[in-house]
């Protein structure tokens, strides 16, 4: 006896748009998770000039920031390793924000130079903005991607 196999070509299509379809679920639920990061990041951030909030961005792609002084977090912990289609960099400071490592961590005491020289700086103390909500979020930031990708292969395999 003979078994027939009815709708292979419509399952392997299907097998075949999945990729896809998650490849844009996550591009979707990084975009959202980045910018719910940096506006949490921008909504916590000491002002002065302002200078320092309007660093703090989401970069897609491979990304190799410019100067020493950035913070940056690899897609919060969300990246595709080897896909600059799927990763996300957040990222705070750049020339006008340089300060944006002593802002988060603080300095220590030191003795000053120049004109100041022979007087005591007493350091500044740190106002974290960057990690902490990277931190909050992280774990959320996971489980929402991994439910658009189930979400994505649902819709596919209704199709």
């Amino acid at each position: 006896m003979a078994t027939e196999l009815t709708g292979r070509e419509k399952t392997l299509a299907k097998l075949k748009a999945i990729p896809q379809a998650a490849r844009e679920a996550i591009k979707t639920a990084l975009k959202a998770n980045s910018d719910q990061i940096v506006g949490m990041q921008k909504r916590l951030v000491p002002t002065d000039s302002g200078d320092l909030r309007e660093s703090i961005r989401a970069e897609w792609g491979d990304v190799k920031l410019a100067s020493s002084a950035n913070l940056s977090s690899a897609g919060g912990g969300m990246t595709i390793k080897g896909d600059p289609d799927l990763t996300v960099t957040i990222a705070a400071g750049d020339d006008k924000a340089y300060d944006a490592r002593f802002v988060e961590f603080g300095t220590a005491p030191r003795d000053q130079g120049g004109w100041a020289e022979g007087t005591k700086h007493p350091g500044t103390t740190p106002r974290p903005f960057f990690y902490g909500p990277w931190r909050a979020m992280r774990k959320k930031s996971k489980s929402n991607v991994a439910r658009a990708v189930n979400k994505a292969a649902k819709r596919v395999a209704a199709q």
